[in-house]
C-alpha cells in the first residue's frame, strides 16, 4: 500500500509540475518585471527626442500641411492625428503613437511615444489580473502549486526527507517571509 501511494504522489507531482511549468514562468518573469517599477516600465518603451521645429510664430497660419511637414523633416512617421494649443506659444501634435510639444517661440518641438515591450507586456498584463476568467485560473493554478509544494515535501525519503533536514529547510523557507516583513 506504502509503495502505491508514493507512485501515485511522485505521479501527481511530477505531471502537474509539469503542466504548471509554463504557468510558474509567466508569473515569475512578470514579477520580477512588476518589482523594478521605479528602475524601467515593463509594459512599455518610451521614445522621447528633440526635434528643430520650422513653423511660423503666427498660430493662424500653422495648418495640417505645415504640421506634416514638420513631422516629415523630424523623421516622425507615424501619422498625423490631430492638434491643439495648450498655450499661446505651445503646439501639441497628437501622432498614431505618440505627441509632439512644440514650443513656437523657441523652435523646438519635444517627440514622444510609446510601444508595448515585446513579452514583459503581454505577462505584466497577466500578472495584473485582466479578467475573471484568468483570475479563476490564477486560483486553480495557486492551489495546485500548494498541492505541488507539499507532495514535493514528502517524496524524499531518509535523512534528506521532510521528518529531517527537509524539515529544516521548509521552515527556513517559512522564515524567509516572516523575517522580511519584521525587517520591512
Amino acid at each position: 500500500m506504502r509503495g502505491r501511494w508514493r507512485r501515485w504522489l511522485t505521479a501527481v507531482h511530477r505531471d502537474l509540475g509539469d503542466f504548471l511549468a509554463g504557468t510558474v514562468f509567466v508569473f515569475s518573469l512578470s514579477g520580477i518585471a512588476l518589482n523594478h517599477k521605479e528602475d524601467w516600465d515593463p509594459s512599455f518603451i518610451i521614445e522621447r527626442r528633440e526635434i528643430e521645429v520650422k513653423l511660423p510664430a503666427d498660430r493662424r497660419r500653422i495648418d495640417r500641411k505645415a504640421i506634416e511637414e514638420v513631422l516629415d523633416a523630424g523623421g516622425i512617421d507615424d501619422g498625423y492625428r490631430a492638434h491643439d494649443y495648450p498655450s499661446a506659444s505651445k503646439l501639441k501634435v497628437f501622432t498614431k503613437k505618440g505627441a509632439l510639444m512644440v514650443d513656437l517661440k523657441r523652435g523646438t518641438g519635444e517627440y514622444e511615444a510609446a510601444r508595448r515591450r515585446p513579452v514583459f507586456y503581454q505577462v505584466t498584463f497577466l500578472h495584473l489580473d485582466p479578467g475573471r476568467w484568468w483570475t479563476w485560473y490564477s486560483d486553480v493554478f495557486s492551489v495546485a502549486l500548494i498541492g505541488i509544494t507539499l507532495s514535493g515535501l514528502f517524496l524524499s525519503r531518509g535523512k534528506y526527507g521532510f521528518r529531517w533536514r527537509g524539515a529544516v529547510v521548509a521552515g527556513l523557507g517559512v522564515l524567509a517571509p516572516i523575517v522580511f516583513l519584521l525587517v520591512l
